[in-house]
C-alpha cells in the first residue's frame, strides 16, 4: 500500500474519486480545477479482487472481504477532509462477477459510498481524459493502451480528439491466470496467449489499420514498472511523483521486457522497482505491450502517471 498525505483544511469544493480495479483500490482526494488540482491524499490498496477467481466470473470470498475492509477505510478518510464530491468508479472485475452486485450494496449499506459500474467503452473515456491531462499526447496519433488486471483498453486518438477506443478482458491477471501456470512462462505458453490475442483483436487490428500511428502511450501500472526498473538497474532513483511521463529508450524497453519474460518468480521479486502485486502480472503485460508493438511495427513507447483516476478527477472538478 502506498500512502501520501498533505495536511490541509478541506473545504466543500474537495472531490474524492476512487478507481476500484481489478488488483488495486486507488483513492485520490483533491481540490482546485481540472488543469492543476491539488492533490490532498491518495492512496493505492493491493487488493486483489480478481484472485482466485477472475476467469469465473466470481469474486472469491477472501477477495471480497478485502475489497470491503478497503472501502470502510476509504470512507473514513473521505469523512476526515469533509470532501464535497465522492466519485467511485468500478471496473473489469466488479462488472463482470456475479457476486459484483452484492459487493455494490454491501459498501453502500456499510459507507453509504454509491459505487457505478462503468462500461469499457467509458473506461476507455476516462483514460484518455487523464492521459490528455498528463500532457502526454500531441498532434500526431498516439494509442494509449491501459493495461489493467482484468481488462485493457485501446485508445487511438491525439490531443484533439479519440478516434477509435475499445475494451477487451485480456488483463495481466486474467492472461495470468489462463497462460502463466509454470514461471518461468514456457515458450509454449507464450504462443499460445499470443494466438490467444490474435483471435480476441480482430476488431481492434481494423479500427487501426491505415491509420498512422506514432507512438504507444502506456497508461500508469506496468508502464511505471517498466520506467523505474529501467532507471533504477541504471541507478537512478525514480520517483512517479515527479516524472508525469517518460520515454522510453526503445532499446533499453525491449530489454527490460525480454529480460521479464525469461525471468522467475525470485528474479522479479527480487528486483528494485517491481512492487509486490506486479510481481507476477508484469510477464502478461510485457506479453500483450511486445504483442501489439510487433503488430503495429511501432518501437516508441512512453508511460503517463496519469489514467483513469486522473481522468475521473479531472471530470469532477470541471463540473
Amino acid at each position: 500500500m502506498t500512502d501520501k498525505q498533505t495536511p490541509s483544511s478541506a473545504s466543500h469544493d474537495t472531490v474524492a474519486v476512487m478507481d476500484l480495479g481489478t488488483n488495486t483500490f486507488h483513492l485520490l482526494i483533491a481540490r482546485g480545477d481540472a488543469e492543476n488540482p491539488e492533490e490532498l491524499y491518495h492512496t493505492t490498496v493491493p487488493v486483489r479482487l480478481g484472485e482466485g477467481g477472475i476467469n469465473n466470473g466470481i469474486i472469491q470470498p477472501a477477495a471480497y472481504q478485502r475489497g470491503i475492509d478497503t472501502m470502510i477505510t476509504f470512507s473514513e478518510r473521505i469523512k476526515k477532509f469533509k470532501v464535497g464530491r465522492v466519485d467511485a468508479i468500478a471496473t473489469s472485475a466488479l462488472r463482470s462477477a456475479s457476486n459484483g452486485q452484492d459487493f455494490i450494496k454491501e459498501v453502500k449499506g456499510k459507507t453509504g459510498i454509491e459505487i457505478e459500474t462503468i462500461t469499457g467503452d467509458r473506461e476507455a473515456e476516462y483514460i484518455y481524459v487523464g492521459v490528455k491531462a498528463g500532457k502526454c499526447l500531441s498532434k500526431q496519433n498516439s494509442l494509449i493502451l491501459d493495461i489493467g488486471g482484468g481488462s485493457v483498453e485501446f485508445i487511438l486518438g491525439n490531443e484533439n480528439e479519440i478516434i477509435w477506443k475499445q475494451s477487451f478482458e485480456i488483463g495481466a491477471a486474467r492472461m495470468l491466470d489462463k497462460f502463466h501456470k509454470i514461471d518461468p512462462i514456457p515458450k509454449t505458453s507464450i504462443l499460445e496467449m499470443n494466438n490467444y490475442l490474435e483471435q480476441i483483436l480482430p476488431s481492434f487490428f481494423d479500427g487501426v489499420k491505415d491509420i498512422k500511428i506514432a507512438n504507444i502511450i502506456g497508461s500508469s501500472g506496468a508502464f511505471e514498472t517498466f520506467a523505474e526498473v529501467i532507471e533504477r538497474q541504471k541507478g537512478n532513483e525514480f520517483d512517479l511523483k515527479k516524472n508525469r511521463k517518460y520515454k522510453f529508450d526503445p532499446q533499453e524497453f525491449i530489454g527490460v521486457t525480454d529480460w521479464l519474460i525469461a525471468s522467475s518468480h525470485q528474479d522479479r521479486e527480487s528486483t528494485k522497482g517491481i512492487i509486490p502485486i506486479r510481481v507476477d502480472m508484469i510477464v502478461s503485460a510485457s506479453l500483450i505491450t511486445r504483442f501489439v508493438m510487433k503488430k503495429l511495427g511501432v518501437s516508441e513507447v512512453l508511460m503517463s502517471t496519469y489514467s483513469l483516476k486522473e481522468g475521473i478527477l479531472a471530470k469532477a472538478l470541471s463540473r
